[in-house]
């Protein structure tokens, strides 16, 4: 408050909202309502569902980080504070990790080949991506500090260096990062474990009593999956089976599948895969005991799980049994001109039914083998990327039948749902005809944005500063759902959905299901849960319970 006083009188002259940290907003309004100033709808209100990640994340100390120095601006994907040496390579961020170290994996961008490392890591810096490129979504999952699209960075793998701002940083060299702002410093700064207090699991409890939607998450191993209940979940939006093939066992099955020139081929890779498949869905599952699990079947290209280097190509040509030169043709033959738009998603289980009927045989078995143990398994199975209703029905059909064969196998039936991720335009414009056959919707709103857009969500960062800064877009619409646009196919995807089939349970599961105003809109519209990152599920708790208490 701005005062003074003049011949004798008061005169408040201004006033504006002092700045407080996220453990201060939870404190003042769990103290005003403990004092009876306020009530617990109010209480609610007073609250910014953003500011909760101060209380989840790591933070830097406030003393060393105002004597740091930047050194390069980048998009803040996934929020916290890490410091530690730079690495480039996901190999060499585990070793140093082993070895005790606190690294920074530094790329160009990261792809599914770099979970091992991005999970060794502190945090992960990439020269190229958005908010919803492979390193924001993967490091918000694992709860990984993230910079991406730092565009001013020159990553020199051969040479093991980074030139930032005309600097060269060496292999070795430490950084910082601030995943909140976007903002990388040079040396090392001192962070502190965020602090969680009895406030806000009050202010929890108080947001689960009147909120009206669920709140999953999305979740791709057990750890995740316990993170995130922790955190209040009460489901699994999504789980990205993709995610699951990385490690060496399962990487070299995966590859034999992907380059086997036969069904036979295929069919024998797909069965060293299954008891790994059946092994992780187990785990999940247990993990989210009694709680629904919703497992989406494999999405991305093919390519992005073929080796590409030299070495890796020798690896599988001998266990395959061929020439090198035998797999590099085959590997050059998965090339694809716009692979986001190319032979991904439900395309792979029509054209190649044996990875579906894997996929379904691991899921559901697993499921019985928790069931037989006395455990409540809940899994939904949902075919992903579908435009048109006879996509679904065919991997329907592929998915009944397994299950069939799977329930006489195992003495036992366990209940599951069979749906889609609503991720192109035509099957938002069509939402009547697929809820024929689809019993749940799940919005995946990352591909659903990029195609109604007709943005690239990986190459995004590119123009957004000039859009932003000549008023064409107000944010980034991979941050923030459009709700102008593509909210409008979503509203009108649940309704004829629901037209179709009254009781369709409809979701989000898309980075937009841990934002604020876009929780608030997917309640306004009568979705049933929205599901993110675990480390964003407090925020989405009371977003979803200010809806509720707005209406």
């Amino acid at each position: 408050m701005e005062f003074t006083v003049q011949e004798g009188k008061l005169w408040f002259l201004q006033t504006r909202n002092g700045k407080r940290t996220g453990t201060a907003m939870v404190k003042i309004a769990m103290d005003l309502l403990h004092e009876g100033m306020i009530d617990e709808k109010t209480a609610i209100l007073r609250c910014e569902p953003q500011k909760l990640d101060e209380l989840l994340h790591p933070v830097f100390d406030k003393l060393a980080l105002s004597k740091a120095k930047v050194i390069t601006q980048g998009l803040p994907a996934s929020p916290g504070a890490a410091c530690g040496q730079i690495v480039f390579h996901a190999d060499d961020a585990e070793e140093w990790h082993d070895d005790g170290k606190k690294v920074i994996m530094v790329r160009i961008e990261t792809s599914p080949e770099d979970l091992a490392g991005m999970s060794a890591a502190e945090g992960i810096l990439t020269a190229r991506g958005g908010m919803t490129s492979h390193a924001a979504v993967v490091a918000r999952g694992m709860g990984k500090c993230c910079v991406s699209g730092a565009g001013s960075i020159n990553v020199d793998y051969k040479t093991k260096t980074v030139e930032i701002e005309g600097v060269v940083y060496k292999e070795g060299d430490y950084i910082s990062l601030n995943g909140t702002t976007g903002q990388v410093y040079a040396g090392q700064i001192e962070t502190k474990a965020a602090e969680l207090s009895g406030d806000f699991k009050e202010l929890m409890d108080l947001c689960d009593k009147y909120t009206k939607m669920e709140i999953r998450t999305n979740a791709d191993t057990p750890h995740d999956a316990k993170v995130a209940r922790q955190f209040g979940a009460k489901g699994i939006g999504l789980t990205r089976t993709e995610h699951m093939f990385f490690d060496d066992q399962k990487i070299v099955a995966m590859r034999e599948m992907i380059l086997a020139d036969s069904v036979e081929g295929r069919e024998k890779a797909l069965a060293k895969l299954l008891p790994y498949q059946k092994a992780d869905f187990y785990g999940i599952l247990k993990a989210m005991d009694g709680c629904h699990v919703n497992i989406r079947l494999l999405d991305p290209p093919l390519h992005e799980f073929v080796p590409h280097d030299k070495a890796g190509q020798e690896t599988m040509a001998n266990e395959m049994g061929v020439s090198v030169s035998e797999i590099k043709k085959r590997v050059n033959s998965l090339a694809e001109n716009n692979p986001m738009l190319g032979h991904r998603g439900c395309r792979l289980g029509i054209t190649f039914p044996e990875i579906t009927a894997m996929q379904t045989r691991a899921i559901l078995g697993a499921a019985c083998q928790l069931k037989k143990e006395g455990f409540n398994p809940r899994p939904e199975i949902m075919v992903p990327l579908i435009g048109t209703v006879q996509e679904l029905k065919q991997q329907k059909s592929i998915i009944l039948a397994t299950a069939k064969e799977v329930f006489a196998e195992y003495g036992v039936e366990v209940e599951f749902e069979v749906g889609t991720m609503i991720e192109i335009p035509r099957a938002a414009l069509t939402a009547a005809k697929i809820a024929e056959e689809a019993q749940y919707f799940s919005f995946g709103t990352n591909d659903l944005t990029q195609m109604t857009f007709g943005y690239s969500r990986d190459d995004i960062a590119s123009f957004l500063p000039a859009y932003m800064e000549k008023k064409i877009l107000k944010v980034d619409p991979f941050q923030v759902l459009d709700q102008e646009g593509v909210g409008q196919l979503i509203k009108m995807a649940v309704e004829n959905g629901r037209a179709t089939r009254p009781n369709l349970r409809t979701g989000i599961c898309g980075e937009h299901g841990g934002e604020p105003s876009s929780v608030k809109f997917c309640a306004k519209v009568g979705m049933n849960y929205a599901s993110c990152s675990p480390f964003r599920v407090p925020i989405a708790r009371l977003a979803a319970a200010q809806a509720a208490v707005e209406e």
